[in-house]
């Protein structure tokens, strides 16, 4: 497994990051695997030098870091060989102030993360959103003190507009706060919005991209057709959120010519469109999901491709713009 460092931190994280959203419980999306059911992927995703575990509090309302700190401690005992990752902001309940961005959600959310995933400490603790409806001072400095409490090692940053990163990290280096050193944005063939100002953005401030989505939740494994926008999977029969963010006419364009690189590979459309997202510039691991084992054999699988200039273009070639989706 090829390594990549964590943005511009000495930490060396796999190429692929295993995202723990796809497993929690049923209860919370029909699509999520039961932690039985979970533990094979974990398995196998150690013994494939996968080192970098992606969730957050909301997946399946905080049952997914309970199955993700069972299953890493039962398969890596130690906790210096994995880099454990989890997200803040999002609703925990109905409660008014279980929600957002203030210190007192921060604080609270990062002890019930920790005791949710039975450990001392979180290598990145991320913000999952912008929130607007708290000054961004308040959350870089709640954040600065989680950090130098100890239970966070690193922060990152999630979808959001560029100025608006670009405020927190000015934030934080006039005050000598602990800076955001990734990116969690969404980043895929169908929907590269992010080149625009985000990505250059981080460039600039040596910030990793973690792109979620790397595979348009499915869409860009080719298995879609024209009209239909769904498959035979039960994710994608009840995802809506990605019914609302592809599906365009030249996103079917885009996937056509993934499957044209891909036959004349002989490789699956899948690993053209991840190999195409590791060899964008400041991409430090994408977060790839898996339900079924072969799509994270066919993940590890698509490291072994390096596509040629001729081939990046074709791929890139049919894009269209897109309103901004994902924030």
């Amino acid at each position: 497994m090829p390594l990549r460092n964590l943005g511009h931190t000495g930490v060396k994280v796999s190429t692929l990051a295993l995202g723990m959203m796809t497993y929690g419980t049923s209860k919370w999306r029909e699509w999520v695997l039961n932690e039985d059911d979970a533990r094979p992927f974990v398995k196998r995703a150690l013994e494939a030098s996968i080192n970098f575990f992606d969730t957050a509090d909301m997946y399946s309302v905080g049952e997914s870091e309970v199955v993700t700190g069972k299953l890493l401690r039962e398969f890596q005992p130690n906790r210096d060989e994995y880099v454990l990752a989890t997200k803040v902001f999002n609703p925990m309940s109905d409660k008014p102030n279980d929600r957002g961005l203030s210190r007192k959600h921060i604080m609270h959310s990062i002890d019930a993360s920790l005791k949710r995933l039975g450990v001392d400490y979180v290598d990145l603790y991320q913000i999952h959103r912008f929130d607007p409806n708290t000054p961004i001072e308040e959350t870089c400095e709640a954040l600065n003190d989680v950090v130098r409490a100890g239970k966070a090692l690193y922060l990152g940053a999630s979808s959001m507009y560029a100025w608006q990163f670009q405020k927190m990290l000015h934030f934080q280096q006039t005050n000598g706060l602990a800076r955001f050193i990734t990116m969690q944005n969404h980043y895929n063939l169908v929907y590269r919005e992010e080149e625009r100002e985000m990505n250059p953005l981080c460039a600039d401030q040596k910030i990793g991209l973690l792109p979620w989505s790397p595979l348009a939740r499915g869409f860009l494994t080719g298995t879609r057709k024209r009209g239909d926008g769904k498959t035979e999977t039960t994710r994608a029969r009840t995802d809506d959120f990605a019914h609302g963010l592809y599906y365009r006419d030249s996103d079917y364009t885009v996937v056509d010519r993934v499957v044209e690189v891909a036959e004349a590979r002989g490789v699956k459309p899948a690993q053209i469109a991840l190999a195409w997202v590791l060899a964008k510039p400041g991409v430090s691991a994408p977060i790839i999901g898996a339900s079924k084992m072969y799509q994270l054999e066919d993940a590890l699988g698509a490291l072994q491709i390096k596509l040629s200039d001729e081939e990046m273009k074709r791929l890139e070639e049919p894009y269209e713009p897109h309103p901004i989706l994902g924030h």
